[in-house]
Parts: structure tokens; C-alpha cells; sequence
């Protein structure tokens, strides 16, 4: 008799103890100091990328955990930093939701969260994606096998870019940069176009979208903008969403092209938010974090696996005072597929686009191309690679006609090679086109 009674109790404490579910306690911390944009709290426990709840006088604060030291959490606001008082209590939230994702976003402009910045109301996805990098088995990569056409002549003739290629977009200041991206957009025969503007200043991201991208491009467009008055923790995380939600279309067939205006804006963003943290600086003040962060959203682009599409990546590498050795542009050179050298001697000539074809490089154009295509654009850039290397003796008269055979030809036909390489701002040029016009010169300049 008792050891039914005692079975009957155990049953009933078991059904109990499956209906019991335990709360689980979260430890708020207390704001122990601020120090420019770094926050540091104690008392409670968050892994490195998680976010945190700080009360201050405007109301709730987000921010993220980037580093730690000890039993101090170091973190950085989200948004802009404001109506923080000591002593103010931290309560971490866990990880990062997911970022809306689906064909919805088309023709949409978010923030660096994935939040709508263009006032058409919320988005109307179905699905989201984790925010956290997909890892592809270089392996199972698709190699880069055909072009594709980004609708501006000179890239598609002589610098011939394959599909799941990254190229670099190197430039200083106020040489064209943006102008030349938005060419892409209207022109480029990719599904859909991924556009991050990051640390721009606020007044260039609307007309970028309404003049530069037109309502055309926006159309098959996803746009992120981070504008430098943006935390750089916002300007990190923006180019990361561009990419993420490349990565999506990419994963459902789509071909990508990728335009991430700039690599150089990550890599400062990613430089202070190390120094705030205390990593020590390195090269020309850039902490070692930064080389090894450039790599890793970088080769996020490229082909996807079977029945995947591809990412199509230009980034646009501002380099300072026009030095083409400055770190990031030298650090991005090692790790693209190749460069678009913009001169700003040639667009103060007002030659737009101001590509200097022989600074620049595509390093699968012989994959891409065939020998005709690739032969005549060898023989097109010998010839202006003459004419530049002489232009100095030409414009005084020091050059005598008959020295050489090469400079003569290309003083005759140094017209016609520079129209072909120059190209209005809003008249697309396809890639058939771009090699029938490229042949016919070719044809003059053997």
C-alpha cells in the first residue's frame, strides 16, 4: 500500500516538475566611467557582441559589448551618446535580433541596423536572417568563369570584371567615386544592386539615391547608409549589413553586385573603437584588429556554392593626399581581385570617368575573355600608355614626328582612344557594345 502511494507521489511530483520552468535571472551592473565613446560597467556578465540597456535621463540607451578587461565591460552606444549619470544601472539584453530579409527590400533604404531610414513605413518581410557571417568552404566556390556588365566602357572593354569578383575603387577625394558607382547601378546586368554608404557626409546619401541612382536604379536597389555623424559603431555594423543582406539574395540564386562606398570608413571605424578600448596602434595609427577584420567582410563576396548565386563587390578605398600606399589601399590590394585607379589628373582635365587604365588591373580578365578581347585591349593601353609617357614632350613640341613609330600612332589616334575611354555620367554602354567599339579601334592601332 505504501509503495503505491509513494508511486502515485512520485508520478504527480514528476508532472509538476515538467510544468516548473525557471526564470532565468538577468544582473544588472552599474556605469563605472565614460570615457569619450566608451562606457564601462561592472557588476554584470555579457559576451563580446551582445548588447546592453543603460538607463539615463532621455530614457533607455543601447549598446554593445566590444571588449572587456577583468570584470569590467567596456561598451559603445549604439546611438548618439546623451543623459548618462553615474553609477546608472546596465542590464544586459542578449544578442542581436536578426535582420529582416526577402525581395520586400528592394527599393528600400535602411540604416546600419537594417531599420527603414526613406519614411515609406515599416518593412514587410517575412523572414529574417542572423546577423552573424556565413562561412563558405572556399572549395565549394564556383571559380569566376564569365563577365559581367557594369555598363561603363572602359571597365568592360579594359578592365573586364568577372561575375563573383572584388575589385578595389581606388581614389582621393572628389575624383568621381560616387558618380562612377551610380554608372554601375543604371548600367550592370545583375539581379540586384547592394549599395553601402558609410561615413559620407549626410547631404550625399539623398542625392546619391535621387540623382546619382535614379528611380531606375533604386528600383532593383537595396541602399544602407551610415553617414559619418553616425556612431562608429554604426558605421561598422552598416557595412555588415550590406553585406548580410547580399549574402541573402546570393544564398536564393540571386547575381549580387555589391557597392560598398567605403572600405576605408570601416577600416576608421574599426581603428576607434580598438583605440577607445586601449589596443595599441601599429600602422600609421591603425590597431592590428583592422587588417584582420578587412579580410574577413571582404571575402564574404565572391561566388556561392551549387545552386547559389554570386556577390559582385567593388569597394571604394579612399586614399589620402592621392597616396596609392597609404595602408588600407595597400592592405586592399593584397586582399582584392583587383583595382580601379581613379587619377585626378585626368579629371581635371575633365575626363570622367577618370580611370587611369594603367595604374589599374583586373586580375581574371584572361579567365573571362577571349584572346581577340584581350589582345585588343593590350594593344589599346600600349598605345595610350605612349602618349601619356610623352605627353609632357608633345605639349611643348619636343617630340619630333618619325622617333618613334608607337608615339606617332598613338598621337593620330589619341582622340579616338580618349573618347572611347571617357563616357557620359547617364548613358550606359553594354558590354556587346563596349567590345565592338573597342574592336574597331583595336583595329587601328596595330
Amino acid at each position: 500500500m505504501k509503495t503505491r502511494r509513494s508511486e502515485r507521489l512520485s508520478a504527480r511530483l514528476r508532472s509538476w516538475q515538467d510544468n516548473v520552468h525557471p526564470i532565468p535571472m538577468v544582473a544588472s551592473g552599474q556605469l563605472l566611467r565614460v570615457v569619450g565613446l566608451t562606457l564601462e560597467a561592472v557588476g554584470c556578465r555579457a559576451p563580446v557582441g551582445s548588447l546592453c540597456s543603460i538607463e539615463t535621463e532621455a530614457g533607455e540607451l543601447t549598446a554593445e559589448v566590444v571588449g572587456f578587461d577583468d570584470q569590467i565591460l567596456y561598451l559603445m552606444p549604439v546611438d548618439e551618446l546623451k543623459g548618462v549619470l553615474p553609477g546608472a544601472r546596465v542590464t544586459p539584453l542578449g544578442q542581436r535580433q536578426g535582420l529582416q530579409a526577402g525581395p520586400e527590400l528592394l527599393g528600400r533604404v535602411l540604416d546600419g541596423n537594417g531599420q527603414p531610414l526613406d519614411g515609406l513605413g515599416p518593412l514587410q518581410t517575412r523572414q529574417r536572417v542572423s546577423t552573424h557571417a556565413i562561412h563558405l568552404n572556399p572549395m565549394a566556390r564556383r571559380p569566376v568563369q564569365q563577365p559581367i556588365d557594369v555598363g561603363v566602357r572602359a571597365i568592360n572593354g579594359m578592365l573586364t570584371v568577372g561575375v563573383g569578383q572584388r575589385m578595389g575603387l581606388m581614389a582621393g577625394s572628389g575624383v568621381g567615386k560616387s558618380v562612377l558607382l551610380g554608372m554601375m547601378t543604371r548600367g550592370t546586368n545583375a539581379d540586384v544592386i547592394v549599395v553601402g554608404l558609410v561615413g559620407e557626409r549626410g547631404r550625399e546619401v539623398k542625392e546619391f539615391i535621387e540623382e546619382i541612382l535614379g528611380p531606375e536604379g533604386r528600383a532593383r536597389a537595396v541602399v544602407i547608409a551610415a553617414p559619418a555623424d553616425t556612431s562608429p559603431l554604426m558605421r561598422l555594423r552598416a557595412c555588415e549589413t550590406a553585406t548580410r543582406i547580399a549574402e541573402y539574395f546570393r544564398d536564393i540564386g540571386k547575381n549580387v553586385l555589391l557597392l560598398m562606398d567605403s572600405l576605408t570608413r570601416y577600416a576608421q571605424a574599426q581603428r576607434e573603437i580598438a583605440l577607445a578600448i586601449g589596443e595599441p596602434p601599429a600602422t600609421k595609427g591603425y590597431p592590428p584588429s583592422v587588417f584582420a577584420k578587412l579580410p574577413k567582410l571582404v571575402e564574404r563576396a565572391g561566388n556561392g556554392g551549387p545552386g547559389q548565386g554570386s556577390i559582385t563587390a567593388f569597394y571604394t578605398v579612399l586614399t589620402e593626399g592621392d597616396d596609392q600606399q597609404d595602408p588600407i589601399a595597400d592592405a586592399a590590394r593584397a586582399i582584392l581581385d583587383g583595382h580601379v585607379v581613379l587619377s585626378r589628373a585626368l579629371a581635371e582635365s575633365g575626363h570622367y570617368p577618370a580611370i587611369d587604365v594603367e595604374a589599374s588591373i583586373s586580375r581574371v580578365m584572361p579567365q573571362v575573355t577571349e584572346a581577340a578581347h584581350l589582345e585588343a585591349a593590350q594593344n589599346i593601353k600600349r598605345l595610350w600608355s605612349a602618349y601619356r609617357q610623352n605627353q609632357d614632350l608633345i605639349a611643348i613640341g619636343a617630340y619630333s614626328k618619325g622617333a618613334d613609330p608607337t608615339v606617332d600612332k598613338a598621337i593620330a589616334l589619341q582622340p579616338v582612344l580618349a573618347s572611347f575611354l571617357q563616357q557620359p555620367m547617364r548613358s550606359p554602354v553594354n558590354f556587346q557594345d563596349s567590345l565592338g567599339q573597342m574592336a574597331r579601334i583595336a583595329a587601328q592601332c596595330k
